[in-house]
C-alpha cells in the first residue's frame, strides 16, 4: 500500500474509532486476528444489552462519518477492519480503547492530581507579589480558575462528541485533519509533556533534598531569612532523585491500568487531605490566635494598578490550574466518555478552584505578606511557621507526595499521546501497541520516560514556561476554536454535553491574550517556539503525509526521480 493511500487511511481514523468503540474487540480461541469482514459482522451481531442506548450510539457516530467525509458508495465498516484494533488484535493483545477501566473516581484522580501538583504551593508568591494585595490576589485565582473552567468545558463537550484517545490531537485531526494534529502531536511528545514532567520531576527531588539536607536550618523563617535560602540539595541529587522518580512512575504505569488509577486514587486523598488541612489550620490560627493581620487595612490595600502586574498575575495562576485537558487524552478508556467526562470536569474544577481559594486565605492568616511575595514554597513556611521544624517536615512531605502523584498521573495520560500517535502514523507502529501480557502501552511510557529523562538530564528550563505559554496556548486555541468550528459545519453532530457558545468564545480570548504576552515579553524565545512547531511540518510530509515533494512551494526541491517509458529518467513534475 503506497504512502498516499496510508494517509487516506489515516484521515478516516475517527470515524472508525467512532464506530469501533461501541464494541469489544474480538479474536478467536488462539488469539489470531479476525478478518476485516468478520470484525464488520460482529459489529452488527453482538448483543449490547441496553439496544436502545448503543443504536443511539451508532446513530451519532454514523453522523460523525457521514458529515466529516461525506456521503459514498463505499461502505467502511463492510470493506475496514478498524484501524484502532487492528495492530493489537493480530498481536493478541486488547488495544487500550476496548479495556474500558476508568471510572469517575479515576477520572478525578486524573485531572485534579495534576491540577494539585506544586503549583498551589509555589504559585501564591508570584501571584501575591504581582497583585500586591490579599484581596487582589484572592480575586485574581478565582478568575484564573474560572477561565480554566470555560477551557475545560469547551473540552468536556469535544470529549463527549469524540471520545477518542489522544486529547487535542484528536480533536484536531477530527476538525482540521492530520497536519495540525500531527504538529501537536510532535509539540506535546518532543517538547510540552516531557518538559512538565521534568520540572515537576525536579521539584519532587527538590522538596526530598530538604529533608535530607535541612540540618542547622532555623526553625523559622523571617522576612530576611527565608527556609528555601538556607535549605538545598546538591544538582547532582535533585537530578538523580528526578530521574529515579520517573522510572518508578513509569514502572507502576508499565504494570497494570489498575495498580497507576489506584495509586492515582490514593494520592487524590492525600492532596486533597493536605489543602484541606491547611484550610482548617489557617481557622484555628484566626480563631484561637494572632495572625500575620495582612487584612487590618483592608483587603486591597496596596493592590497594583499596572494591567501588566495583573497579566502576570493571571498567568501565574492559570499554571496553578493546567491539567484540566488531562483526562481527554484518556476518554476512550472511561467506562461511559459521553456521560462520564463531562461529569467528572465539572466536579474537578469547582473543587480545586475552592480548594485554592481556601488554601490561600490559610496562607495570608498565617504568613506576612511579605513572606508570601518573597517565598517559593509557601507550604515549608506555612507549616514552620506554625509548627516549627516538624510542621516544615511534614508539608515538606506532603509537597513531594504531590508532585509525585502529578507524575503518575501525567506518565498516565501522556503516555496514550505517544500510543496514538503510533497508531496514527505519526510515530513508529511499535510506539501504538500494547503489551499483551500487561495490557498497557509499555513502549510508549519507555520513549516518553526516555524523553524526559534527557530533559532532567540535560534540560534548561528557564525558557520552557515561555514555551509552554506560547505553544500551550496556541494549541488550546486551535482546539477550542474547533468547539464553534464543529458548531457551524456539523450542527447535527450528536453532543452528549454542549456548553454554552460564549465559553470557547472567552476561552479564545484569553489564549490570544496569553499568547500576544508571550510573544511581546520573550520575542526571542518565542520565534524560537514558532520556528520549532513549523519545523514539524517537513517531519509530518516525511512521516506521514506522501513525501517531503508534498511540501508546498518547497516540494518543488524534493521531487522524486522516476524513469520515462523511453528509459530516460527525470523528475516528477518534469520530464528533465
Amino acid at each position: 500500500m503506497s504512502t498516499e493511500q496510508n494517509l487516506t487511511l489515516l484521515q478516516q481514523r475517527d470515524s472508525f474509532e467512532l464506530a469501533s468503540l461501541v464494541s469489544s474487540s474480538s479474536t478467536d480461541g488462539d488469539g489470531g486476528a479476525t478478518s476485516s469482514r468478520g470484525s464488520s459482522d460482529r459489529l452488527s451481531n453482538l448483543d449490547y444489552g441496553d439496544d436502545e442506548q448503543i443504536q443511539n450510539q451508532q446513530l451519532s457516530f454514523d453522523s460523525v462519518r457521514r458529515q466529516s467525509y461525506g456521503e459514498s458508495l463505499f461502505d467502511y465498516g463492510e470493506h475496514m477492519f478498524p484501524l484502532a484494533a487492528s495492530a493489537d488484535a493480530r498481536d493478541g493483545a486488547l488495544p487500550l480503547e476496548k479495556q474500558k477501566r476508568l471510572g469517575i473516581l479515576n477520572g478525578l484522580s486524573l485531572v485534579i492530581g495534576v491540577q494539585i501538583g506544586s503549583g498551589i504551593f509555589s504559585s501564591p508568591s508570584q501571584v501575591d507579589a504581582q497583585a500586591g494585595s490579599p484581596g487582589a490576589s484572592l480575586l485574581v485565582w478565582l478568575i484564573a480558575g474560572l477561565l480554566a473552567w470555560t477551557g475545560a468545558a469547551s473540552y468536556a463537550e469535544l470529549g463527549s462528541a469524540i471520545p477518542l484517545n489522544g486529547g487535542a490531537q484528536a480533536y484536531l485531526h477530527h476538525i482540521f485533519g492530520p497536519l495540525p494534529a500531527f504538529l501537536f502531536a510532535w509539540t506535546a511528545i518532543t517538547v510540552l509533556k516531557p518538559g512538565s514532567m521534568a520540572i515537576i520531576a525536579i521539584v519532587f527531588a527538590e522538596y526530598i533534598g530538604r529533608l535530607i539536607f535541612s540540618h542547622g536550618a532555623p526553625d523559622t523563617a523571617t522576612e530576611s531569612t527565608s527556609t528555601e535560602e538556607l535549605i538545598y540539595s546538591p544538582l547532582w541529587f535533585n537530578k538523580t532523585v528526578a530521574v529515579a522518580g520517573i522510572l518508578v512512575v513509569t514502572i507502576i504505569n508499565a504494570i497494570s491500568t489498575k495498580l497507576s488509577t489506584r495509586t492515582g486514587d490514593i494520592f487524590l486523598f492525600l492532596k486533597i487531605s493536605s489543602l484541606v488541612a491547611i484550610t482548617v489550620i489557617g481557622l484555628v490560627v484566626l480563631v484561637f490566635r494572632k495572625g500575620a493581620e495582612n487584612f487590618t487595612e483592608g483587603w486591597f490595600a496596596g493592590s497594583s494598578s499596572s494591567l501588566g502586574n495583573y497579566a502576570i498575575a493571571l498567568y501565574a495562576g492559570l499554571w496553578a490550574f493546567d491539567g484540566w485537558d488531562n483526562l481527554n487524552y484518556v476518554a476512550a478508556e472511561m467506562k461511559n466518555p459521553s456521560k462520564d467526562l463531562p461529569l467528572v470536569i465539572h466536579l474537578a474544577m469547582p473543587i480545586v478552584i475552592i480548594c485554592y481559594l481556601a488554601a490561600n486565605l490559610a496562607y495570608y492568616e498565617v504568613l506576612q505578606s511579605s513572606e508570601l511575595a518573597k517565598s517559593s514554597t509557601i507550604a515549608l513556611a506555612f507549616g514552620e511557621r506554625v509548627f516549627g521544624r516538624v510542621g516544615a517536615i511534614v508539608f515538606t512531605v506532603c509537597v513531594a507526595l504531590s508532585c509525585f502523584g502529578a507524575l503518575n498521573a501525567i506518565a498516565f495520560t501522556s503516555a496514550r499521546l505517544v500510543y496514538v500517535s503510533g497508531k496514527d502514523g505519526f510515530l513508529p507502529t511499535r510506539f501504538g501497541k500494547v503489551n499483551k501480557k500487561t495490557d498497557t502501552p509499555i513502549n510508549a511510557l519507555l520513549l516518553q520516560a526516555a524523553v524526559t529523562i534527557v530533559f532532567i538530564l540535560v534540560g534548561e528550563f528557564k525558557n520552557l514556561l515561555t514555551f509552554y505559554g506560547v505553544a500551550g496556548y496556541l494549541f488550546y486555541f486551535l482546539t477550542v476554536l474547533g468547539v464553534i468550528v464543529l458548531r457551524a459545519r456539523e450542527p447535527d453532530l450528536e453532543r452528549p454535553y454542549k456548553t454554552f457558545i460564549l465559553t470557547p468564545i472567552m476561552f479564545c480570548c484569553v489564549a490570544l491574550f496569553l499568547i500576544s504576552r508571550g510573544i511581546f515579553s520573550a520575542t526571542l524565545e518565542a520565534s524560537f517556539v514558532a520556528l520549532f512547531v513549523l519545523a514539524g511540518v517537513p517531519v509530518y510530509y516525511w512521516r506521514a503525509g506522501g513525501g517531503l515533494h508534498k511540501i508546498p512551494v518547497l516540494g518543488w526541491f524534493f521531487r522524486p526521480k522516476m524513469q520515462h517509458n523511453d528509459g530516460t529518467t527525470g523528475y516528477i513534475g518534469g520530464h528533465n
